[in-house]
Formats: C-alpha cells, structure tokens, sequence
C-alpha cells in the first residue's frame, strides 16, 4: 500500500486495500518448465506504463556472459515493439554494447481512454478486447486464495517508487525486475537506429 493511502478521502485509517501486487508465477507443462512469468502492478508507481518484456536464454557458448538478449513490448501509454541485443564494441577487444531495434513506435494520445473505449466495445458487442469466462474463472482460481487470507502481510512503500522493497526477492535470482521507462511521445518509426550517449546504446527513433 502506498503512503497515505489511508489519508486518501473516504479511505478507512486502518485500511488494508492493497494498492500493489507483485507475483511470480509458472506454468505445469514440460515447454515452460523452468521458466518464471513475473507480474507487477500498483498505483502511484515511478511510471505509469504497460510493458512486457521477453528475455531470452543465452546459448551454452556465452560470447557476453550475464547479458540476455530480449523482446520488448510496449502497450501503453504508448506503442512500441522492440529487439534488444548485445552486440560487439567496436575496437580489438571482446567487449560487448547494447543495441535496440524498434519495430513500432506510435503514440497512443490521441486513442480513446481505457474506460471510454472498454464501454464503447460492450455497447457495440465488440468482444475482441474483453477475457473469456474461463479464463475470468481461472484467474479468480489463482488470486482467490491469496485475497481469502492473511498470510500476505501489507508491505508499505512510497509514491513514485517501484513498490515496497520486499518484492524484490521474487525477481532476484534472474536480475531483478525491468523497469519501464518514462513515454516517449511524439513520432512513428520503423526499423531506424539512435545512439543514445547518456546510455552508451544504440536505439530506434523516428
């Protein structure tokens, strides 16, 4: 819960809503063995964004060691897709770089806000965008008994951070979690490198 959650008008001084979540998850079958989904949400987070990020097992000869190439999606506030991989400096020694290529950059400004499109869609009939009743049902199967209990303790963090500090653990063993960055509006690109020298990287831009 974030700090003065509780102060919020109308908010029970000793309210124990959770205005965050963090989650690891797996899947029982043999082509996901091994491999962890991590989920994280909150209010009054360090960005406001919807990002999904793919990394990819490195292959048993490791030219970099401990750098994963990956995909990543970008669903809002804007629209991105992108490969990220490492790749040789430039020069003698075998030293790697970061590069980004970006597929798909729009800005999403000017779309409909989330509410005014879900309610849009269901006066229409449109069903492209809402889940399944199965798949309503086994979410509620996952999530149900966790909310049902008090064994998860309410952690407390501050506004415009990345969630309490106990989430951490869930993601670090893998490197920790991706933190989405700040949108950057403006332009649509396609297939165009950036170097971006604060980063020392390379990255699509329109």
């Amino acid at each position: 819960q974030f700090e003065g959650y509780r102060q919020v008008r109308d908010v029970a001084p000793n309210s124990k809503v959770e205005t965050f979540a963090a989650l690891r998850l797996e899947v029982d079958c043999w082509r996901w063995d091994g491999v962890p989904f991590l989920l994280r949400t909150g209010k009054c987070m360090a960005v406001t964004a919807t990002e999904v990020l793919v990394k990819l097992k490195q292959p048993p000869l490791r030219r970099f060691p401990n750098q994963n190439n990956y995909f990543r999606l970008r669903l809002g506030p804007d629209l991105s897709i992108n490969l990220g991989a490492q790749i040789k400096r430039p020069g003698a020694e075998m030293v790697s770089m970061p590069v980004e290529l970006s597929a798909v950059q729009l800005d999403l400004s000017a779309e409909l806000m989330p509410y005014e499109r879900l309610l849009t869609d269901a006066m229409r009939g449109d069903t492209l965008l809402f889940v399944r009743q199965d798949a309503v049902e086994a979410a509620w199967a996952i999530v149900d008994p966790i909310l049902g209990s008090d064994t998860t303790p309410l952690y407390f963090y501050p506004r415009g951070t990345w969630g309490p500090p106990e989430a951490d653990r869930l993601a670090a063993d893998i490197g920790g979690w991706h933190n989405p960055k700040p949108s950057a509006q403006g332009g649509t690109s396609h297939f165009m490198w950036r170097y971006d020298e604060h980063e020392d990287t390379l990255k699509a831009g329109g």
